[in-house]
């Protein structure tokens, strides 16, 4: 993270750090000392801990001003944010304030203020006898609540200054260069979870804006679809052959048209919950095949990427498709019940059946000249799946295992 600097030689304070010329000023090296150090250290390990844990930042800011103040055994601290447009310092987040104070109380941030000074050169900035202060005016908000030293850092965010970490305190001693070391740890893992906080932020917009476009994607997909399906219908025309023709080349390119449909509405992009998307496909095909009722029992969540579950979801409709024109002919009313569940292993089974007219003696599974059974097994192919065919004496049930992703 970069730090700002004056001009070389442009420094009006050259004294930043008041220690008195007595040494005063110097760590307390006696055991009380030695404790608060190991205090200090300890804090900051624990701020760092909180901020990898990615704690709302909010409560990132409440927690580090209550403790470097505890950390510096000083009554109050807080987080000064610079709004460049005002030129000024806002008080963020704050402990030993008067109610009211924090989200409102506001701080010069030109160079004649402590934490305006540390704010535009980078350099830490300690009063210890605000009373007898020359070097900067003692702002107002210090005065009224009798602070007698304070001690500024600065505060990176994402590359440019954030703001000020502060801690003040009423009573008296003093803060040592020591004690900036301690403040400066604090300010820097507070600034890491800033810049944390913004590239998230980045990356959500970025990914908001990707499934934006993917759903639109997908919807005008669904819609160009419909309308290539209702031309096919316009174009059927008397013939029978080549009306049956297009209108089950219709009703495919329908089936295509609603599995996007789905998925423009999911908000997931790279999944889909399979069996969610079965069964509202099957009561889309309701409305397509009135005759025939089409039931799906899927109880359990089972994701498969969306491209797979697309193929998935049209080798269903081809296989109800089938059972209605064919186990049901000449319009004739009748079920076709559909189930999915987990198969053996990383599988999901699904089942077609119908009480129909049953398979001709002649019929083996791979080798049908129907277009449907050959789509189907097309997509089959496609999706690593195996079909299998089991002859009732009313009806017929076809199989489908079809590998799940290894996620699932």
């Amino acid at each position: 993270m970069s730090t700002p600097s004056d001009p070389a030689g442009s420094d009006p304070k050259p004294s930043v750090i008041e220690t008195p010329p007595d040494g005063s000023g110097q760590a307390d090296i006696g055991p009380r000392g030695f404790n608060l150090r190991i205090r200090q250290q300890e804090i900051l390990a624990e701020l760092g801990v909180s901020a990898l844990r990615g704690t709302a930042f909010e409560t990132l800011l409440d927690q580090t001003v209550r403790m470097v103040a505890e950390g510096l055994e000083a009554e109050l601290a807080k987080v000064l944010e610079y709004i460049p447009a005002e030129k000024r310092l806002l008080m963020r987040a704050g402990i030993g304030w008067d109610a009211g104070l924090v989200g409102n109380a506001t701080i010069g941030a030109d160079l004649e203020s402590p934490s305006g000074y540390a704010l535009r050169t980078g350099k830490p900035v300690i009063s210890n006898h605000l009373e007898n202060e020359e070097r900067f005016r003692t702002p107002e908000l210090l005065s009224s609540h009798s602070v007698r030293r304070a001690m500024n850092v600065i505060l990176q965010g994402d590359g440019v200054p954030y703001g000020i970490l502060e801690v003040d305190s009423r009573s008296e001693g003093e803060f040592s260069e020591h004690d900036i070391s301690f403040l400066q740890g604090a300010a820097n893992i507070l600034g890491m979870a800033i810049e944390r906080q913004t590239q998230e932020r980045k990356l959500k917009s970025a990914l908001e804006h990707q499934e934006v476009l993917v759903q639109e994607i997908n919807h005008r997909v669904k819609n160009s679809l419909q309308l290539v399906s209702s031309m096919l219908n316009l174009q059927a025309g008397a013939d029978p052959v080549i009306r049956e023709r297009l209108q089950d080349a219709s009703s495919r390119i329908a089936a295509i048209s609603r599995a996007h449909d789905r998925l423009y509405r999911s908000p997931q992009i790279a999944k889909i919950d399979l069996a969610e998307y079965l069964i509202a496909v099957c009561g889309d095909l309701n409305e397509v095949a009135p005759h025939c009722e089409v039931v799906c029992a899927a109880p359990e969540t089972l994701f498969m990427s969306t491209d797979r579950a697309i193929r998935v979801a049209l080798l269903v409709t081809e296989l109800i498709t089938n059972s209605a024109k064919h186990a049901y002919p000449d319009g004739q009313s009748g079920r076709v019940w559909v189930s999915l569940a987990r198969g053996n292993g990383l599988t999901a089974r699904i089942t077609v059946r119908d009480d129909g007219v049953g398979l001709p003696a002649d019929f083996e599974m791979g080798r049908g000249t129907g277009l449907g059974m050959r789509l189907a097994m097309a997509l089959a192919q496609q999706t690593d799946a195996v079909i299998r065919a089991n002859r009732f004496a009313s009806g017929t049930e076809f199989i489908i295992e079809v590998p799940l992703d290894p996620s699932s």
